[in-house]
């Protein structure tokens, strides 16, 4: 039986501008992509270290409305987080530069704990992408 996949979707007003945020920046892989459909374009965004085919066990799903400009795309709370767990220090390091390269804007952390062990973003629409400097243990 295929195990179960994980999609967190929110709209966006500005498509090319995410893309571009979490595929440079997060180095995250298009995945699949549409237009037009029923009044939509979207993209799926998959981690970059999946190898294979398209398969991923979660992914990213940002869209955009044709023809609604009222939509809210803002985030909820500044503890609204995405979390990205890398343990090595020089690929932290990497990943941390290319973010502030590509438009994210650091930020302080409402919770200390991820202000502690990491760096906090905000993509281009203000939601917050925590690149976390450990590995994640249950």
């Amino acid at each position: 039986m295929p195990a179960p996949v994980l999609r967190v979707a929110r709209p966006t007003k500005n498509l090319e501008a995410i893309t571009k945020f979490y595929t440079i920046g997060l180095d995250m892989r298009i995945i699949s992509s549409f237009k037009e459909h029923n009044g939509f374009d979207g993209v799926m965004l998959g981690p970059s270290r999946q190898s294979g085919d398209k398969q991923c066990d979660w992914h990213l799903e940002f869209t955009f409305e044709h023809g609604n400009p009222t939509i809210n795309c803002s985030p909820p709370s500044s503890e609204n987080l995405l979390v990205f767990y890398e343990p090595d220090e020089v690929a932290w390091e990497e990943k941390v530069k290319r973010v502030e390269e590509n438009g994210g804007v650091r930020v302080k952390s409402h919770n200390p704990w991820w202000e502690a062990g990491g760096a906090t973003f905000e993509d281009p629409e203000g939601w917050r992408v925590v690149i976390f400097k450990e590995r994640w243990e249950k």
